[in-house]
This record gives C-alpha cells, sequence and structure tokens, in this order.
C-alpha cells in the first residue's frame, strides 16, 4: 500500500529527488524540434507552470545536442538527454549539461564506448535510465512467437542493469513500458522484487482521449497505490500539456499530493432540481489556474450532496432553486441559483487571500 512505499536507491535529478524518501515527481518530454531553443524552452516554461518536474528532450542527432547547452542554461526543469545509439550524442549531452540521460548502454555499440559514457556520467553525478519498451524489445527477448512479453521486458532492464553494475555505476532509474496495460502491470511488479533502483511509471502509446486516460490512469494508478514507483509520465498523443495535467489528477486521486483545486461533483439525477453540470463547468474554469491545494464541493442535491460539501475546504448543495454554502464543514448562507456560482467563487477568493 501507499503507506509502505518500495524502499529505492535515492538520487537527485538536478534539484528533483528520485527515489523512496522523495515525493512521486511528474515528468514530460518537449515535442518540438530540438534545435528549436526558443520554442522549446517555450514548452518547458508552459509544462513547468502546470507542475511538471522533470524534462526529456530528444537528441537524434549533432545539432541537437550543440542546442542543450542553451537549453538546459535556461529550462526551469532539469533536462534528461532521451538518447538512442550514438554514444557520442551522449557524451555531448553530459558536456552540455544536462541533468540525466535516457539511454540503454546494451544498444550504443561496444563496451568502451559505454565505459565512456559511464565515466563522464560519474563524474557529474549524472543518472542514467534504462528505458524499455514493448514496441522495440530486443530479439533475444521476445518469446517463441516472436511477440514481447513481462518477462522479456525484465530481462531486457536487466540486462542493461548488470552493464552498468559492472562498471561501478548505481545512479539507475528504471521504465518497463507497454502499451498493454495487464503487461505494464505484471513487468513493473516483477523487477520491483528484484532491483534497489527507481522505477519510472508509464503506459508508453496511450494514444488519444477517453481510451488514453483510462489506460494511464489504471497502470499508473494501479502500482502507486501498491507502493510501486519514484517518477511518472502519461504518454499521450498530442500537447505534452495534457499529459501533466492528467498525471497531477492521478496523484490527486491517490491523495499523494494535494496542489490545486479537486473539484467533487455528483454525476446528476433524477433528484437534482439545479443546473448541476453548467454550475460545475464554471467552476472548474474559474479555478483552473489556483495552485493553492483545495477541495471544492459541487453537489446537486439533498441526499449526499451536504455530506460532500461538508468534507470539501468549500462547497455548494444545490437544492430547487437554490443551494446551501459550505464552508470548513459549516453552513453559511442559503443562495439563490442564480448566484450560488458568484457566492463560492467569491468565498474561495476569501480561502486562498487567508492563506488558509
Amino acid at each position: 500500500m501507499r503507506d509502505q512505499r518500495r524502499e529505492t536507491k535515492n538520487f537527485f535529478i538536478g534539484k528533483v529527488g528520485v527515489g523512496h524518501l522523495h515525493p512521486v515527481s511528474i515528468q514530460s518530454m518537449t515535442n518540438t524540434d530540438s534545435r528549436d531553443v526558443r520554442a522549446s524552452l517555450a514548452q518547458i516554461q508552459q509544462l513547468a507552470d502546470l507542475g511538471c518536474e522533470i524534462i526529456r528532450v530528444a537528441v537524434p542527432d549533432r545539432e541537437t545536442g550543440e542546442a542543450l547547452q542553451e537549453i538546459v542554461a535556461h529550462s526551469p526543469l532539469p533536462v534528461v538527454a532521451d538518447i538512442h545509439f550514438d554514444y557520442k550524442l551522449a557524451l555531448l549531452a553530459i558536456k552540455n549539461g544536462v541533468h540525466a540521460l535516457r539511454l540503454n548502454p546494451g544498444n550504443i555499440g561496444a563496451r568502451w564506448k559505454v565505459q565512456e559514457v559511464v565515466k563522464a556520467a560519474q563524474e557529474k553525478s549524472i543518472p542514467i535510465r534504462i528505458g524499455v519498451n514493448s514496441g522495440s524489445l530486443e530479439k533475444e527477448f521476445l518469446d517463441k512467437d516472436g511477440r514481447p512479453t513481462a518477462e522479456g521486458l525484465v530481462q531486457s532492464a536487466l540486462k542493461h542493469v548488470e552493464i552498468l553494475e559492472s562498471m561501478n555505476f548505481d545512479l539507475i532509474k528504471i521504465s518497463l513500458k507497454s502499451s498493454q496495460v495487464p503487461m505494464m502491470l505484471e513487468a513493473y511488479r516483477a523487477i520491483a522484487q528484484m532491483i534497489p533502483y527507481p522505477l519510472h511509471l508509464g503506459v508508453t502509446e496511450a494514444g488519444l482521449g477517453p481510451a488514453a486516460f483510462v489506460k494511464s490512469a489504471i497502470g499508473i494508478g494501479t502500482l502507486l497505490e501498491e507502493g510501486i514507483g519514484d517518477t511518472i509520465r502519461v504518454s499521450l498523443t498530442g500537447d505534452p500539456a495534457q499529459e501533466v495535467k492528467l498525471a497531477q489528477e492521478i496523484l490527486q486521486a491517490l491523495e499523494l499530493r494535494r496542489t490545486g483545486v479537486e473539484l467533487i461533483a455528483c454525476p446528476t439525477c433524477g433528484r437534482c432540481q439545479i443546473n448541476l453540470a453548467a454550475l460545475a463547468e464554471k467552476i472548474r474554469e474559474k479555478t483552473a489556474s489556483i495552485k493553492a491545494p483545495l477541495k471544492v464541493a459541487v453537489m446537486g442535491c439533498a441526499v449526499n450532496g451536504p455530506g460532500e460539501a461538508r468534507e470539501a475546504d468549500v462547497g455548494i448543495a444545490g437544492g430547487k432553486g437554490e443551494g446551501l454554502l459550505f464552508v470548513k464543514g459549516e453552513i453559511k448562507a442559503k443562495v439563490p441559483e442564480d448566484q450560488l456560482v458568484d457566492v463560492l467563487w467569491a468565498e474561495i477568493q476569501n480561502i486562498i487571500s487567508k492563506g488558509v
């Protein structure tokens, strides 16, 4: 359970602590052309404002590697360089100040090349994330039918870990991602019993819309509830801002983090006698930019409404054409329906202004 979080090695990526002694952190990845420093930094700042804590940047070529120097220098977040196959790009990224590498040592060639990277990383205490993906699993770890399995993901990760450990390197983080939630769960549960390193959680290639949200929430949320996981990324097609927002919601739902407004609203039924959906949407829009941890209830009937509203920091429970305003569990006022949003919003601002 969450109060028995799996113990791991602890270290820092920039100023962000990783491991069981630190809060679970949110990661995302830029989808700008990494050579476009201005666009990349603008997106990193946007993601930081939304609550992202670690950012990964693709480094496919030398030009991108050179751009890292300016990106790292001005980024509000620690930067992880995403490297595949070319050890020279890893060395360039380290030279240009990155805070961590995403690199599979078994995929960058001869052992001496790996040793060069490990030596440079050790000198600057730069962690390496081993990232195993079911879509690119090495042939030797595919099962007899040529398909990836949870066991194959684990064995691939252990192979890369063994390479780093043989060079006395242990600033290691591991991810075992699959687009299939059951495979992802099985792989993470297995490796969590085998190694002491922090785990980066994600359902890779989750896709678009509600289906992607559900897959990510179930996969990441299930493991976090079991005490497994130290950093997370929600992998969605499109705007990475959505990744950060959903990651925040997952952590908030599990009570691993309280930041921003948690909106509680009932699903509506035949007992509801106010336009609850419209009220809730207006409150959601008004509170979207609030960073303070606040629980707001917007309820629509006399059955569950008062109880939920009392449990929130502030809330309303509607009746026919009117509603009750609750503040810290106490009824503060009875308000006409057309004034509910304004009164609730005024009370929210009042609470925030007092720093409660």
